[in-house]
């Protein structure tokens, strides 16, 4: 019988680390060869390797992917489809070049609709006018601010269904601003929707209470951005809040203005919505959005509609480049 001291097994045990064949559960240091390679045991070190360099690829790619499936796609198809006669339905039988290009300028039934984005785009300068006005006084210490805040802002969050629907309601005879209106004795009030000269100032007015929430919080956050120290260096100078506005918020925020005259301006000329619910583009109420799908689906001119599209796409680039281009995006020192 052979009797195994301490000492055997403590030169056994150093014996197979030598040899490369290490004590179960212990691992081993990597070489210095293998470290500079990136390379641990059986796989790559972190920081090292091929694998951490493609890691921020792979995370942005079905991202990509599903905009390129579901934005550039179908825009590069719109814009086949627009030097076509395509009716939707089967093949495409003919291509007609820029045919459906002219006939949308020269329609009178297409591109006059056109006039109807003005209402809107009257009412998108009274609505960031009204955002700004609340966005300045609850800027600074009001009572009950937040609650204010939230009533204003909570239009935006309902659906744009659920407006129509309410205001349909609210705009009908002998509705709900029939009643308020005959509380201060106006006993014969017009056809809110019925009225043809009536009934667009009607549609831009339930466009203006649904959005000013959305330019309200902008420019909120715009002005709470502003450092509160250039506010108590204005009242120490004596300055009032007109030349505090004058002088300091309104600069600071000018980026912000330009933002949302952008989006006032894509707003009003692809109004949706609001008219196709409560009027269905009748009475003189169809914009040109609500145009281009009566052509696509009631008259069965898909490549006319899709030349509808481009063509409001473009518009909208050109007011966005001239927008940039005479109301620079500079720098604003307020210091």
């Amino acid at each position: 019988m052979s009797v195994v001291t301490s000492g055997s097994v403590s030169a056994e045990i150093s014996g197979l680390g030598d040899s490369g064949t290490r004590k179960k559960g212990r691992s081993r240091r990597p070489h210095r060869w293998e470290r500079q390679a990136g390379w641990h045991g059986r796989g790559p070190l972190i920081g090292g390797g091929l694998w951490p360099k493609l890691t921020p690829y792979l995370f942005v790619a079905a991202a990509v992917f599903l905009l390129l499936l579901l934005t550039y796609l179908p825009a590069a198809n719109m814009l086949w489809y627009s030097f076509t006669d395509w009716s939707g339905l089967g093949p495409i039988k003919k291509v007609v070049g820029l045919d459906n290009y002219f006939q949308v300028f020269t329609n009178s039934r297409i591109f006059p609709v056109f006039g109807v984005s003005l209402y809107y785009f009257v009412g998108a300068f009274v609505q960031i006018a009204i955002a700004m006005y609340f966005a300045v006084v609850l800027s600074f210490k009001v009572w009950f601010s937040n609650f204010f805040r939230g009533i204003i802002f909570f239009p935006y969050l309902i659906n744009g269904v659920a407006i129509g629907f309410v205001f349909l309601y609210l705009f009908q005879p002998h509705g709900t601003m029939d009643t308020i209106l005959s509380w201060f004795g106006m006993t014969s009030p017009p056809q809110w929707l019925g009225d043809a000269s009536v009934v667009n100032f009607s549609l831009a007015g339930t466009s203006v209470w649904r959005y000013t929430g959305l330019n309200f919080v902008l420019f909120l956050g715009a002005i709470q951005s502003i450092p509160p120290t250039l506010y108590e260096a204005a009242e120490i100078d004596g300055a009032n809040r007109w030349q505090i506005f004058r002088s300091i918020i309104f600069p600071g925020i000018r980026r912000i203005i330009g933002l949302t005259f952008i989006l006032s301006v894509a707003g009003s000329l692809s109004v949706f919505e609001v008219p196709f619910i409560m009027t269905g583009g009748a009475n003189g109420t169809s914009t040109f959005v609500i145009q281009t799908l009566q052509v696509a689906f009631n008259h069965r001119q898909v490549g006319l509609a899709s030349a509808m599209a481009v063509v409001l796409l473009i518009i909208v680039l050109i007011v966005s480049w001239v927008q940039r281009k005479f109301f620079a995006d500079d720098e604003v020192d307020l210091t």
